[in-house]
């Protein structure tokens, strides 16, 4: 049988819902990376008081952080697994991360036993801590940059970025919270405590782009809490002390509280941001459902009631001269017969323009989220080459990023994208 229009139309919306239940299904990977992280942060912060305190202090929150990691750690290690599967359209680069951070959830098991031992400091305890879950964070990036329906996409970049914007801020916590135990003030842990707001800023200020209007409201309402207001207050204190200074170490239980409520705040967000992401994706699915079966039913009408002139023909080319009219109809343009005919019909030009309007209206969509990716996406790589370049910690590798943007009058992404192909000594470390 020859390929008809109305088998193209039919399978380009199947393919559509196909798409859908794929993103519905990276939504709740995401979801469970997003878990393993704030479980993973909750942990990090309270290892790294016990360990600070040689073991007196939150061991309870400790185990507690742990046990409820465990599960969702198992929990990952099986989507990794179904992620092996060609149905799940996997690229090689998600693979790769994925094997890396399997990698370092596989050391994890030995590095909290060395944590009961006390054996780590709290600062290699941390470190340890945040680079896995820099993978995660990395992971949930490609998840989203796979992304192809352009309000699901949008969302899940609001979701990139709260995530990122979250594990600043827990980073912050725990590096204020080793500051104010230690009682006294380090050059080098301020200007990381500045880096880690500017990051934190950065990225909310993306979140706030891409988030439902609802979820907006809500951060921004949130940003105007007694809570936050101490948070200020508790980071002037930190960053304006001279190097060496005495800090009040009575003050690391209170900046640990508030600096946990707002990491608690943005996860109750990040949650929501989740609930949003399946509701517009079951949307979108049954709106689609919805359209193929509409598409059928027109493509149906016209195959039962075929245009007025196809019945023309037909009685033209009928032998039976008594039911021939009286003159010779005008023949419509040559045509392989009804099939073509429907083709032409107005219905079915009309189906096809609608498609094609929307599918070019995604597009467009689209690219403002894959444009922020990118950016993203080079801004990072860029980090990176610095900081292997001329060892030097991401802190400063973003300065020095900032530096060049500013001298040259142009935009952090073109510094970036140059950063990528100059040569090592492009960047000359400072003596």
């Amino acid at each position: 049988m020859p390929l008809s229009v109305s088998q193209l139309v039919l399978r380009a919306k199947q393919l559509e819902i196909d798409a859908v239940r794929h993103l519905a299904g990276r939504v709740e990977f995401a979801d469970v990376i997003g878990q393993l992280i704030h479980a993973l942060q909750r942990e990090r912060g309270a290892t790294s008081i016990y360990l600070a305190s040689s073991g007196q202090r939150f061991l309870a929150e400790r185990q507690s952080a742990l046990e409820e990691a465990l599960p969702i750690e198992a929990a990952l290690r099986a989507l990794f697994a179904e992620q092996l599967e060609p149905a799940q359209g996997a690229t090689a680069s998600m693979l790769s991360l994925m094997a890396w951070v399997l990698l370092d959830l596989d050391t994890l098991a030995d590095f909290r036993v060395q944590i009961d031992q006390r054996t780590p400091t709290a600062h290699e305890s941390v470190a340890a801590f945040s680079r896995l879950i820099a993978g995660l964070v990395e992971l949930i990036f490609h998840v989203a940059d796979a992304a192809l329906h352009p309000g699901i996409s949008r969302l899940l970049v609001a979701l990139v970025h709260l995530v990122q914007g979250k594990e600043a801020a827990g980073q912050e916590r725990a590096v204020g919270a080793q500051l104010f135990a230690s009682g006294a003030s380090v050059d080098a842990e301020q200007q990381r405590i500045i880096h880690l707001i500017d990051a934190q800023e950065r990225s909310l200020r993306v979140f706030e782009e891409f988030a439902e209007p609802a979820l907006r409201e809500r951060w921004q309402q949130h940003q105007l809490t007694p809570n936050v207001a101490l948070l200020e207050r508790l980071r002037r204190t930190l960053c304006t002390a001279r190097p060496g200074a005495a800090l009040d170490t009575g003050l690391s239980d209170s900046w640990f509280k508030v600096s946990s409520e707002r990491i608690t705040e943005m996860w109750q967000v990040q949650v929501e941001l989740v609930q949003c992401l399946r509701q517009v994706c079951e949307a979108q699915r049954h709106a689609t459902q919805q359209d193929l079966q509409d598409s059928e039913g027109l493509l149906q009408q016209l195959r039962d009631n075929p245009p007025p002139h196809t019945h023309a023909v037909g009685r033209f080319f009928n032998n039976n001269a008594a039911e021939q009219p009286e003159a010779a109809p005008v023949l419509p343009a040559m045509s392989d017969g009804p099939t073509s005919a429907r083709a032409n019909s107005p219905e079915l030009v009309d189906l096809l323009k609608t498609q094609s309007a929307r599918l070019a209206s995604m597009e467009l969509e689209l690219d403002t989220a894959r444009r922020t990716l990118h950016e993203r996406k080079v801004i990072e790589r860029a980090k990176g080459a610095l900081m292997s370049r001329l060892g030097i910690t991401e802190e400063a590798a973003f300065r020095a990023l900032q530096k060049a943007s500013m001298d040259h009058n142009r935009k952090l992404l073109d510094v970036a994208e140059a950063t990528l192909t100059l040569p090592d000594l492009a960047f000359a470390a400072k003596p």
